[in-house]
C-alpha cells in the first residue's frame, strides 16, 4: 500500500490530497528518511510526520483494505509520539486557546506575537 494512502486510511490526514503534499514536501520520513508518495508501506516500520513543530510517529500493524473508522485505527497502527512531543503540542494548544479567546478581532501586533512565539 502506498504510504500517503497508508496514511489517509488510519486518518491521520482528513483528504489522500494532503498525505500525498505533506510527503511531496519532504515532512513524511520512513527510517530517518524522506519518502515520496508512492513508497511502499510494510507491516513493522516507524513513520515519522512533521506537522508544524511536531513529529508525531506511529509504527505500523497491518495494512487496512480501505479507510477505516476511528474506533479501529489502533488494529492498524500504534501511535508512538515521544512525550516531550505530546509536551509541545499541549503548549501549542494553551498558547492558542489564550489568543484565539481574546474579545474582538486580532490586531497586527497580536499576529506579529503569535508569529513570534512559535520560531
Amino acid at each position: 500500500m502506498r504510504i500517503d494512502k497508508y496514511l489517509w486510511c488510519i486518518r491521520v490526514f482528513k483528504t489522500r490530497t494532503m498525505a500525498t503534499t505533506h510527503c511531496k514536501e519532504g515532512k513524511v520520513y520512513v527510517a530517518d528518511s524522506v519518502v515520496k508518495p508512492a513508497r511502499e508501506v510494510k507491516v513493522g516500520e516507524e513513520i515519522v510526520i512533521r506537522k508544524g513543530a511536531i513529529r508525531f510517529s506511529w509504527k505500523v500493524t497491518d495494512l487496512p483494505k480501505s479507510r477505516v473508522g476511528a474506533a479501529l485505527v489502533g488494529d492498524y497502527a500504534l501511535e508512538t509520539t515521544a512525550p516531550e512531543e505530546l509536551e509541545k503540542l499541549e503548549m501549542i494548544r494553551l498558547a492558542q486557546k489564550d489568543i484565539l479567546h481574546r474579545p474582538g478581532r486580532p490586531t497586527k501586533k497580536d499576529r506579529r506575537d503569535w508569529e513570534n512565539y512559535f520560531k
